[in-house]
């Protein structure tokens, strides 16, 4: 008798096991796949590069189409205010952040931890650019003009690596700190040259019928066609969390794929998200930048150790730093979603 009350209870426990399962199923199937139990999201931090545009529209769309949300991430995304975005980062006050590889070049020549975890264009498509009333045509019509830029090492080496290359004296150059200030708005303000990026100020200039000179970077000397901008976080969160940051990485993916895909859509969800910025500019910018996301790699986000070292090696070469980093260590594949 005992032995057959026993399994008169066990079955008796598989019943309601079974009954329990099915109204939960019942319940997700009636909620479109919801459990009426909330997710409980994860905070995290985005700190930008700079005031938001179309290099971050991933971002903005991941955010919008609830693709963090997914993730079981609760985001943030906000500018950086008087603090240098990889600073912020390595600190623990952002779990993520915009930067650019020279900056992580530099930051990690510092002992600064962080790491870039894709590119978010595959090449560079940045350069100098002055108004063409300047007349700044060749090296040596840079001296004695004034340069506004974000105040960054890099762009005294640029400039000093780029005059210096045609004979010309990078020391008669006057530099200006203009922070976020746009190249159209300094150029009005006596700057006679800025650091620019064609998928925004080139951009801008076509709409305006700004009549502008370039020097693309990448057509100067190739080993200047490295990833910038890209997406940074610390060496302390790889270690202690580093599904955090798959979980990040895959809905930034699903974010930048959908504007390689949709352009103009992925345009208008920034738009949304950052209403003064300016249409025409913004949805002329994602057609040009859903060309240059991926360009020609496998997938969005890769990064090649060949760019990383050409890189710090051109930049060492000239004495423009003073050491080397380990590559290795400034940047990882391994958060980029896997393919199928």
């Amino acid at each position: 008798m005992k032995k057959l009350g026993f399994v008169l209870l066990l079955a008796l426990a598989l019943m309601t096991m079974v009954a329990c399962n099915n109204d939960k199923e019942k319940d997700l199937n009636e909620n479109g796949g919801k459990s009426d139990q909330p997710l409980e999201l994860k905070d995290v931090t985005v700190v930008l590069d700079w005031t938001p545009n179309t290099n971050h529209t991933g971002l903005y769309v991941a955010l919008e189409n609830g693709y963090f949300e997914e993730q079981g991430l609760n985001v943030e995304i906000i500018q950086p205010e008087g603090v240098a975005t990889d600073t912020l980062v390595a600190v623990g006050q952002a779990e993520f952040g915009v930067s650019y590889q020279e900056s992580v070049t530099y930051a990690r020549l510092q002992d600064v931890p962080v790491v870039s975890i894709a590119a978010v264009i595959q090449h560079n498509t940045s350069g100098f650019a002055s108004l063409a009333s300047k007349g700044m045509k060749t090296a040596q019509d840079f001296e004695g003009k004034s340069y506004g830029g974000w105040g960054m090492p890099i762009e005294n080496a640029m400039i000093k690596a780029f005059m210096e290359s045609e004979g010309a004296d990078p020391s008669k150059v006057e530099i200006i700190t203009t922070g976020t200030v746009d190249f159209f708005t300094s150029s009005e303000t006596g700057v006679d040259f800025a650091w620019v990026y064609e998928g925004w100020d080139l951009v801008q200039a076509r709409l305006t019928g700004v009549d502008i000179d370039y020097i693309e970077f990448k057509s100067w000397d190739p080993a200047l066609d490295y990833y910038t901008p890209v997406l940074i976080t610390s060496e302390d969160l790889i270690e202690k969390d580093p599904e955090l940051v798959e979980a990040f990485m895959k809905a930034v993916t699903m974010g930048y794929e959908f504007a390689i895909q949709s352009p103009e859509e992925a345009g208008r969800i920034l738009l949304k998200q950052v209403p003064e910025l300016d249409e025409a500019l913004v949805l002329s910018s994602a057609e040009f930048l859903a060309k240059e996301y991926q360009a020609d790699a496998d997938q969005w986000g890769h990064q090649k150790e060949s760019v990383w070292t050409n890189y710090q090696n051109w930049l060492y070469e000239r004495e423009l730093i003073e050491g080397l980093i380990d590559v290795d260590k400034a940047f990882t594949n391994e958060f980029l979603p896997k393919e199928d």
